[in-house]
């Protein structure tokens, strides 16, 4: 799919965006995200970027609120502070992914005891929205009011960052048993139960999340990604972001790949990996996605988050151990499921 060099050229756009603060924003000048800051930090670690990385986690533990959340955006360079006073719950907990990443490639204890009281207050605020039926409140309003909804989606990826956190405390012999009865119930909840979630099957997210996020394997994964297959993929191009919009994106097509290959399918996922270089630049940064209707590039960015979804797909089809590990999710926790209570 790629080739050394082209995968430096990606990896070089990532470290040219990122401030001098360690933030890592969309593109030059835009607003960022904790959810897509860490997905770029964990792309810098397969790179072998480890003080990137670290830089990047650094400004996430400065930048955490004292209820262990985070905003849902901040300014990029040329403009500081808040640009989003709300706050989503998955972009929280994704830290823990992030963080058992970067331990299991650079097996740094040091930094594990610096950034385990960040984790530890972003999955306790986390598992704090958990509403009664299991799925995790998707966010809080700009006032700090939850809403009493959860997404798929949002769930999803929420139940992966808690395996990663749970993976954490086993680690450190410090047992986390709130956590535990959380991710089983969010486990059920995602696995069985669509009708607890919002209604967003018209996203792309919502049909390869709930493997992506570990809550599906083996068969079950596999009846699920054929269920919606020709819904959302476009032969040669990628795949959709929205079933009924000729917009293909390659964040959403790279995440579908790293989900094909937990799912055993290694061969699609190389392939929709190799349809998504049309959105390449020649600098080795990405397109955030083409509408293909019109032939037209759009929106006219490249995204850090688009260039790290990619540079995690390869790392795990090319066997990277601690992206393997990560997010083929085998020797995670699994939490305790409690009988009867979904």
């Amino acid at each position: 799919m790629l080739d050394a060099e082209q995968v430096a050229a990606t990896v070089r756009g990532i470290l040219a965006e990122q401030r001098a603060d360690g933030a890592v924003p969309w593109f030059t000048g835009g607003h960022l995200d904790p959810w897509d800051h860490t997905e770029a930090a964990m792309a810098l670690d397969v790179a072998g970027e480890h003080a990137a990385a670290e830089r990047a986690y650094r400004w996430l533990a400065e930048s955490q609120n004292p209820d262990g959340s985070w905003y849902a955006g901040y300014f990029g360079d040329g403009a500081t502070g808040v640009s989003n006073r709300s706050v989503e719950t998955n972009f929280c907990a994704y830290l823990a992914v992030g963080v058992w990443h970067h331990q299991l490639t650079c097996r740094d204890d040091e930094f594990l005891d610096r950034m385990w009281p960040v984790v530890r207050r972003a999955l306790d605020f986390t598992v704090g929205l958990q509403l009664a039926d299991g799925p995790i409140a998707w966010r809080l309003d700009e006032d700090g009011t939850p809403v009493q909804e959860a997404l798929l989606t949002g769930s999803a990826s929420i139940l992966h960052a808690l395996r990663c956190g749970l993976a954490i405390a086993e680690y450190r012999g410090e047992p986390q048993p709130d956590w535990e009865l959380a991710t089983g119930r969010l486990q059920h909840a995602v696995a069985a139960h669509p009708e607890r979630f919002l209604d967003k099957g018209r996203y792309s997210m919502d049909w390869y999340y709930p493997v992506l996020g570990s809550a599906l394997r083996g068969a079950a994964a596999r009846r699920r990604i054929e269920a919606d297959w020709d819904r959302f993929v476009v032969p040669g191009l990628g795949v959709r972001c929205v079933s009924d919009r000729p917009w293909v994106t390659g964040g959403e097509s790279a995440e579908l790949a790293l989900a094909l290959w937990a799912s055993g399918d290694a061969e699609r996922a190389v392939e929709i990996l190799r349809w998504i270089q049309h959105l390449r630049h020649e600098d080795g940064s990405y397109w955030t996605g083409y509408v293909f209707e019109d032939d037209a590039i759009w929106p006219e960015e490249r995204t850090t988050w688009t260039a790290g979804a990619l540079l995690l797909a390869v790392a795990a089809l090319g066997g990277d151990p601690a992206t393997v590990a990560v997010f083929g999710a085998e020797e995670l926790p699994n939490g305790l499921a409690v009988q009867g209570c979904c």
